[in-house]
C-alpha cells in the first residue's frame, strides 16, 4: 500500500475527517487477550475502585492506537506513518453498561516538512476531557 494523499494537495491547517470509536468492557476483554496486557484496572472494577481509579480504564496502548485510526483512514495506507507518540493526560474511563465509553478524535496538518512528510496534530477527548497530550504523527504522503 501507499498513501493515498498528495503531499501538493494538503496545506497547513488541513482538517482530517474526525471520528469517533466506542469503548466497552468487551473491547477491552478482546484488547487484553491480544496484547496480553491483562492487568486488573483494565477489567476489574474492584480492583480498578481499590487502587484510586473511577473505575475500569482502557489500556493506553489501545487508546494511542484508536486515536491514530483517524490519521491512518486519511492516509490510506497505515506504513505512511513513521513518527507517532503522545502523552497520557487522562484515563479513559469504561463504565459498565451497554453504552461504554467513546473516544473523539479530530486532527489537522500542523506542518509539512521535508520528503513529502507532514505533521499531524491529534486531540482525542473522551466524556468532555481531553485524554492524550502532544498527541503527533508524522506521514509520508505520495
Amino acid at each position: 500500500m501507499t498513501a493515498q494523499i498528495q503531499y501538493d494537495d494538503v496545506e497547513v491547517g488541513t482538517e482530517l475527517p474526525a471520528a469517533s470509536f466506542p469503548v466497552t468492557r468487551a473491547t477491552l476483554v478482546r484488547y487484553a487477550g491480544a496484547s496480553g496486557d491483562f492487568n486488573p484496572i483494565h477489567w476489574n472494577e474492584k480492583f480498578a475502585k481499590e487502587v484510586g481509579l473511577p473505575d475500569v480504564i482502557a489500556h493506553g496502548m489501545f487508546t494511542m492506537a484508536e486515536a491514530v485510526r483517524v490519521v491512518t483512514d486519511w492516509v490510506g495506507d497505515p506504513g505512511a506513518v513513521v513518527e507517532y507518540g503522545v502523552r497520557f493526560t487522562k484515563p479513559v474511563v469504561v463504565p459498565n453498561d451497554d453504552q461504554g465509553a467513546l473516544i473523539e478524535v479530530t486532527a489537522k496538518v500542523a506542518a509539512k516538512l521535508e520528503d513529502n512528510r507532514v505533521r499531524v496534530d491529534l486531540t482525542a477527548m473522551s466524556a468532555g476531557q481531553k485524554i492524550l497530550g502532544m498527541s503527533r504523527a508524522v506521514v509520508t504522503l505520495a
